[in-house]
């Protein structure tokens, strides 16, 4: 019965990562994009005082280290493929009647903890500095679960917080 619940918690933590990521992924890099073409058409006299006078996050797009877009999404690739993991996971224990509570636990937690280490090296990829640490301290937030007594509770309180986290401050 735990394994089955295990099992539907992580089925709809990667449905929930995989939706919140693309659509929320889409749609802060549609702005931008959409912005950046009209701030440039613009006489650039006109442009540099009004970056001057804007707000911080008005003027982050253009000190944007080059390869963030590319290392932001390789970490919602993996984000989502690593939710696919957990959930193949789940469902392969559900199947197997045999398997313990405690197997299903040291999966997931060799699952995360690959996870982790995936995410770390993207963040060692990162040019940006901040975006180096918001990637680090995801797989920091990883690493806690690959060492949690329960994954499928960590999986459930906090997990699922990290896609929309980085939809928000990774594509920034």
């Amino acid at each position: 019965m735990t394994a089955l619940r295990a099992a539907a918690l992580v089925a709809v933590l990667a449905l929930a990562a995989g939706c919140q990521s693309d659509d929320t992924t889409d749609d802060p890099a549609a702005a931008p994009a959409t912005t950046a073409p009209a701030a440039s058409t613009a006489p650039t006299d006109s442009v540099e005082p009004f970056a001057a006078t804007s707000t911080p996050s008005a003027s982050t797009p253009a000190v944007t280290a080059a390869n963030t877009a590319e290392v932001c999404g390789e970490v919602d690739r993996l984000i989502l493929a690593g939710s696919k993991k957990l959930a193949a996971d789940s469902a392969a224990v559900t199947r197997d009647k045999e398997t313990t509570p405690d197997e299903l636990n040291d999966r997931l937690k060799r699952t995360i903890a690959g996870l982790a280490g995936d995410v770390r090296k993207q963040a060692a990829r990162a040019e940006d500095p901040e975006i180096e640490k918001l990637i680090t301290d995801v797989a920091k937030q990883l690493d806690g679960g690959a060492k949690a007594a329960s994954p499928a509770k960590w999986l459930g309180e906090t997990f699922v917080d990290i896609p929309p986290k980085l939809a928000r401050d990774c594509h920034a």
